[in-house]
C-alpha cells in the first residue's frame, strides 16, 4: 500500500497542475504496487504533519511527500514530516555536503550568483532526526528518506524534472525492498459501440467472476468514431501468475461481448512492467 501527500499552495489555487502525483501513481502501478490514497494540502505545517501522522497510523509500506523542500520560508514539508513523526529537525552533515557541492557546481556553470552556503541553502539540509538524504541528480535540495516502523517516507521536490530524476536514478534499492519482483500488466479491448450501459452487465459479471482483475470501461474516440475501451489489469508475484488472471477474464469478455452482437477486438498488449 502506498500513499502520496502533495504540498503546495500553488497547486490548490490552481496555478500549477499536480502532474507529480499522477507520475507517482503510474510509477507505483508499474512496479506492481497499489496507491490507496493521495491528498493535496497547502504549505501549512499542521496540515502536513496531520497527513504524515495519519499515514503512519495506517501503516502503508511507502509514503511519498511532494514539494516543499526548497530554501524559502513557505517550503515547510520536512518540518511537517518531523512534526508528524514526533521528532526534531537537525542539520545533517551529508545533506549539507550535497547542497554545498551542488551550489558550487551551479556557480561554476553560471546558474547562481555565489557558491557559498547561506541560511536559505543550509535550510535544505535540515532533516527530521533519523532521516537520511537521497541524491538529487538535478536540483539543489536532496530528497529525504525517513522510516517510521514499517513505513518508508520519501520526501521529493516539487519540480517535476527533479522528481523524475530522483525516482529513476536514486531509489532503486528502496523500490526493490518495497515492491520486490511484483509484476503488473494491463490489457484492453475496443468495443464498437457508444453506449457503456449496453455492456455494463457483461462487465459486472466479469468483475464477479474474476475479482483479482480490475475491469474499467471508458468512452474513447477512435479516428472519428466513438468507441468503448475496456481495460483489464492485474498484479501478482510474477508474469505467469498475472497471465493466469488476465487471460480467462479477457477471453470471457471477448466471447460475451461478441455474443451480445457487438464488434469487439483486443488491442495490442501494453508493455509489461516488472
Amino acid at each position: 500500500m502506498v500513499e502520496v501527500v502533495s504540498a503546495g499552495n500553488e497547486v490548490l489555487i490552481g496555478d500549477v497542475v499536480d502532474t507529480n502525483s499522477n507520475r507517482l501513481c503510474a510509477l507505483v502501478t508499474g512496479l506492481g504496487g497499489l496507491v490507496h490514497r493521495t491528498v493535496m494540502v497547502r504549505d501549512d505545517l499542521d496540515a502536513i504533519a496531520r497527513e504524515v501522522a495519519g499515514a503512519v497510523a495506517r501503516r502503508p509500506a511507502l509514503v511519498f511527500t511532494v514539494g516543499g523542500l526548497g530554501p524559502t520560508s513557505d517550503d515547510r514539508t520536512l518540518e511537517g514530516v518531523a512534526l508528524g513523526l514526533g521528532v526534531s529537525l537537525a542539520l545533517h552533515p551529508d545533506a549539507e555536503r550535497m547542497v554545498r557541492e551542488k551550489y558550487a557546481e551551479f556557480h561554476a556553470r553560471g546558474f547562481v550568483p555565489f557558491p557559498e552556503m547561506n541560511d536559505a541553502r543550509r535550510k535544505m539540509a535540515m532533516l527530521p532526526a533519523g532521516a537520511r538524504p537521497i541524491v538529487n541528480p538535478i536540483g539543489g535540495a536532496p530528497a529525504v528518506l525517513a522510516q517510521a516502523g514499517p513505513t518508508a517516507i520519501v520526501s521529493l521536490p516539487g519540480v517535476p524534472e527533479e522528481l523524475v530524476a530522483i525516482v529513476e536514478q536514486s531509489l532503486d534499492d528502496l523500490f526493490a525492498t518495497v515492491f520486490g519482483s511484483a509484476h503488473y500488466e494491463e490489457r484492453a479491448l475496443t468495443v464498437a459501440i457508444q453506449d457503456e450501459s449496453a455492456i455494463a452487465t457483461i462487465l459486472q459479471q466479469a468483475e464477479c467472476d474474476h475479482p483479482a482483475v480490475y475491469v474499467k470501461s471508458r468512452a474513447k474516440v477512435l479516428g472519428s468514431t466513438p468507441v468503448i475501451r475496456v481495460t483489464l489489469s492485474a498484479r501478482g508475484a510474477d508474469a505467469a501468475s498475472v497471465e493466469a488472471l488476465l487471460a480467462p477474464a479477457a477471453g470471457q469478455l471477448l466471447a460475451q461481448i461478441a455474443a451480445a452482437g457487438y464488434d469487439v477486438r483486443p488491442d495490442a498488449p501494453a508493455p509489461a512492467a516488472d
